[in-house]
């Protein structure tokens, strides 16, 4: 008789069945703890995910150059900022103080915004003395910036998906907007914000603060960024290297003195009115509520074709609090929207939030949040190319007048050609860039009492009249003019 009462057979002996094997079905993986977690994949595997990051890097500083050089070789020029920056790197690169006379006779940069970091451009401009020399810089790190988002992404991804997520990045809108609209010191905050956060969800937590200290040198704002950074990673660092969070302590407020002592005592020094966008921030203009919309808007932009809002998951993103709250602070509408360059720094924060988000929720216990942290990736992907192709300023890679030199630019290229290396220049927005680089050159109306030797303007539309000489003893009642030439609207004058 069996254990279990039933009969057996004669004579054999009595054995009890074993048991059917269950079958063992994997769940979610729980994130590793220890030393084993920082490890990552394996050497082949992070070779072959740094291989593709460089690659991807590389298409991308392609498409940035051709876009933002052919605008400049199309004289397509939205604003004064690429002047103003290579008279710094200029000044820096002959190692000179560096006056930006486009700000006002003498001006100082350092007295307009602090970002010393541009003269690590000046021995690349020494030897190529040329505003394309900005333009591919800028180009270089933006794409660089993309190698630690492909990396973080497929650390917790897989190299596909990861691929996919730094794709995206290098296609978003922000960056975009940035590559377009000429040059600007925040080129060198991307990639050093997407190192730190690389480094942060990775548990690299010195690594973390060591890339996020230079920020300091590149802008005045970016220390309170550098803070919300160190708080980020004293939160993360608390309970596993306690050394490393309260260093992080202690760099956020180093971060918030610094951006203090900046604002109220290091820019004043350099310039005899103090701060000059303090006037954005004093309340006498639109309040916090004004422009709601255009707020609401440009906040999903940032949230919803780059992260899916996925990136709400991660405490990353607090990282971008400072740079949104200035912004919709200000009282200055060219903050709130998605033009210009000022949203480029956001874009790091939430690539590497949602690859902080996308390894949570890729073992989440709700299915459809497991399916969709991984089919996120491609479908981001998707819309960055869609987006690129279509509204976004790398759609001009695909038009062949992209490529083409407008007759309009080799006209007025001659004409400014007849102004001498050297010569003092009073100048407006579009010939700026062909004078930068070799003469002395004011904003037009702004020369406070000097006398230029030569006055240029693009008079295409009729704004300054129709008797140039005329319009110069406007700007110069004590001075006489005599008229050089013109091309394609271009006027140019030169003092008698």
């Amino acid at each position: 008789m069996s254990i279990s009462g039933s009969p057996t057979t004669a004579g054999a002996p009595s054995a009890t069945p074993a048991p059917p094997r269950v079958p063992v079905v994997p769940g979610p993986r729980r994130a590793a703890r220890g030393p084993s977690a920082l490890r990552g994949p394996g050497p082949g595997a992070a070779f072959r995910t740094g291989r593709d990051a460089w690659l991807l890097a590389a298409a991308l500083f392609l498409a940035y150059a051709v876009l933002s050089v052919s605008r400049h070789r199309r004289m397509e020029t939205l604003s004064w900022d690429l002047g103003i920056f290579e008279q710094a790197v200029r000044a820096y690169a002959w190692l000179r103080p560096p006056v930006v006379d486009l700000k006002g006779p003498g001006a100082l940069v350092l007295g307009d915004h602090f970002s010393p970091v541009i003269a690590l451009i000046a021995p690349l401009y020494r030897a190529f003395p040329t505003p394309v020399t900005l333009l591919i810089v800028q180009a270089a790190l933006f794409a660089v910036s993309a190698v630690p988002v492909t990396r973080a992404a497929a650390r917790f991804l897989g190299p596909a998906r990861g691929l996919a997520l730094g794709a995206a990045y290098g296609l978003s809108w922000g960056i975009q907007r940035a590559v377009e609209f000429d040059f600007h010191e925040i080129c060198f905050a991307v990639p050093l914000l997407a190192f730190a956060l690389e480094a942060l969800v990775a548990r690299r937590w010195w690594a973390a603060l060591g890339w996020g200290l230079p920020l300091l040198l590149v802008k005045e704002d970016l220390g309170v960024t550098l803070a919300a950074l160190a708080l980020v990673v004293a939160w993360r660092a608390r309970r596993t290297d306690r050394w490393a969070a309260r260093a992080a302590v202690a760099v956020a407020v180093l971060g918030v003195v610094a951006a203090v002592l900046v604002f109220t005592v290091v820019i004043p020094a350099f310039a005899t009115d103090g701060y000059a966008y303090w006037d954005k921030l004093d309340g006498a203009g639109p309040g916090p509520l004004d422009g709601l919309g255009t707020k609401l808007s440009t906040l999903a932009w940032v949230l919803v074709p780059t992260t899916g809002l996925l990136a709400l998951r991660s405490p990353l993103l607090l990282v971008a609090a400072p740079t949104l709250g200035w912004r919709f602070l200000s009282g200055d509408e060219h903050y709130w929207s998605t033009d210009w360059h000022y949203s480029a720094v956001l874009m790091p924060i939430a690539a590497l939030a949602l690859a902080d988000a996308l390894d949570t929720s890729r073992r989440s216990p709700r299915p459809w949040l497991r399916a969709y942290s991984l089919q996120l990736p491609a479908a981001l992907l998707a819309a960055g190319l869609a987006l690129s192709a279509t509204t976004l300023p790398l759609a001009r890679l695909g038009e062949a007048s992209t490529y083409e030199r407008p007759a309009r630019v080799g006209a007025v290229e001659r004409l400014l050609a007849r102004i001498p290396d050297g010569a003092s220049v009073e100048s407006d927005i579009a010939p700026i860039t062909r004078l930068t680089s070799r003469c002395r050159v004011f904003w037009i109306g702004d020369t406070k009492g000097v006398l230029p030797d030569y006055v240029v303007y693009d008079n295409a539309s009729g704004w300054a009249g129709e008797d140039p000489v005329g319009y110069a003893r406007q700007l110069h009642p004590d001075a006489r003019f005599t008229l050089v030439g013109t091309a394609r609207g271009t006027v140019v004058l030169r003092r008698i």
